[in-house]
């Protein structure tokens, strides 16, 4: 049997006492945490999920979204991460793509409910213990789930208009976490600072359940502060985390970090984005007892697919490490040939954690496969002489910010609804802070007028807060190559800087 139910069945039974999650106060133990899956289940049976339903979570970092998880995989349904940052048109266009027969919401987050009336609310008290909301119903049996089966959904931006679906099976699952334990040495001992969002593969995985497969302990923040963070630490004397490296940066710039002992702190995996170069130099001075373990990974292959091994930290700076002991990575050309060392192509990965095909979109999966079963990344870098990879240019038209992705197709997509826009482009610009923000070029039909923040409003509606162009730049034209395709790396160029 691979639900996830399992393992936390086996540590309440060989040791019940043992505390597996930490969350505003409550110090959960494992056989607690058994029993309350259990509830949540008959829960959720009592609403109508049954095995191979979608149930969907918009919901922010809490006690109560872990089990959620694992109620969902005890009763063989699948699992639906919403980003809670979104808009409500959004989120309605994810649920009503994935079909979820239930979602699950918190209560601040109400008001970004869209496109179902089957709705479970929490509020602060369910939160920490979802058991207030179950009634006298009694547990249902668990349903047992194969390899194969599909365990979780997790929609990613992409570069399409609209957010693809990922399938992610439990064979995809546990070679991630079996990959994860062996690079990482996630343990029995491992203590993690869980400070990402659990909706995002980082906060979720990245050391996150697979630490709860291992026996040891999460200490789950509802949201990211960077004191809070270094209090954690010291006050639970955990020793992993992830980060995105725009988290990683405003820990860094605390100007209080040096009154906490941070010493139980081992490692810290980084994610998201590229991390300056600085910022890792920067990592090391003041976390003298832990390495930063740069990595590189996708939805799609359920994250970390290379990690930076121990003691290559600096010599190899720059690079995000090899491949996963379980994960083949070529660098290849755009009819599918291997590249030798030092030349730039396509990033292509194979193997068992790599997901099923995206929800609902055969076209896209053929497109995305090479035929001996190679995913095409659309990221573009090098491997040297030692197997290390390098990026050097992003996936296309992405912009990450924050650790976010963000399609520019899909805000170029709403800005292309004000009627007065004839043309308009969307590319990422560096950012102190987020690494990258969003910048509009738009071009008006003729006789037309329209302001830049009209354009910001429209989009404030549409899209998360993150999404919105932080600037939109008015333009005669779009520089476009002889195919009539818009020339995103000059305007970069141009803009960049």
């Amino acid at each position: 049997m691979v639900n996830l139910s399992a393992f936390i069945d086996h540590h309440a039974r060989v040791s019940p006492a043992r505390e597996a999650v930490l969350y505003d106060g409550a110090r959960i133990t494992y056989a607690d945490l058994a029993a309350r899956l259990r509830a949540l289940a008959g829960l959720f049976v009592a609403r109508g999920v049954c095995a191979g339903d979608v149930v969907a979570v918009l919901m922010k970092n809490s006690a109560a979204y872990l089990d959620i998880a694992f109620a969902v995989s005890y009763l063989g349904a699948v699992l639906l991460p919403i980003n809670f940052r979104l808009s409500q048109a959004e989120v309605a266009y994810i649920i009503t793509d994935a079909g979820a027969k239930l979602l699950c919401v918190d209560q601040e987050l109400i008001g970004s409910v869209g496109g179902t009336d089957a709705v479970i609310v929490f509020d602060t008290r369910a939160q920490r213990d979802p058991r207030v909301l179950v009634g006298t119903q009694i547990p249902p049996p668990c349903t047992v789930r194969a390899p194969q089966d599909l365990m979780r959904l997790m929609y990613t931006s992409g570069t399409t208009a609209h957010p693809k679906g990922v399938q992610h099976t439990y064979s995809n699952f546990y070679w991630k976490n079996m990959d994860h334990v062996l690079a990482l040495g996630v343990s029995r001992d491992s203590r993690a600072n869980v400070v990402g969002p659990l909706y995002h593969v980082g906060g979720m995985d990245l050391p996150g359940i697979n630490v709860l497969w291992q026996g040891g302990l999460l200490c789950v923040h509802r949201e990211f502060d960077p004191e809070a963070t270094l209090a954690a630490i010291a006050a639970e004397q955990l020793n992993c985390t992830w980060m995105a490296p725009v988290m990683t940066g405003r820990v860094l710039a605390l100007p209080q970090r040096e009154r906490y002992d941070i010493s139980s702190l081992r490692w810290c995996v980084g994610g998201g984005e590229k991390t300056p170069e600085s910022r890792i130099r920067a990592f090391a001075d003041y976390f003298t007892g832990a390495r930063y373990v740069d990595g590189y990974g996708l939805t799609e292959t359920c994250g970390g697919d290379t990690i930076m091994e121990a003691g290559y930290e600096l010599a190899k700076i720059g690079s995000t490490g090899r491949a996963m002991a379980h994960v083949q990575l070529h660098i290849r050309d755009e009819s599918g040939q291997d590249l030798p060392p030092g030349a730039d192509g396509e990033v292509c990965l194979r193997g068992p954690k790599v997901m099923s095909g995206y929800w609902n979109a055969p076209q896209k999966n053929a497109e995305s496969f090479f035929a001996d079963g190679y995913f095409r990344t659309g990221d573009v870098g090098y491997v040297d002489a030692d197997g290390f990879l390098f990026l050097t240019d992003r996936r296309k038209d992405m912009i990450i910010s924050g650790g976010e992705n963000i399609a520019s197709s899909e805000v170029e997509r709403v800005i292309h609804e004000l009627p007065e826009v004839a043309e308009c482009a969307v590319i990422g610009v560096p950012d102190a802070r987020w690494g990258e923000r969003p910048l509009a070029l738009v071009v008006l039909r003729p006789g037309a007028t329209l302001d830049a923040e009209t354009v910001r409003q429209h989009c404030r509606v549409r899209l998360a807060s993150y999404k919105v162009p932080d600037r939109v730049l008015l333009r005669d034209t779009l520089p476009r190559n002889p195919s009539g395709k818009v020339l995103k790396r000059v305007l970069r160029e141009e803009l960049g800087d």
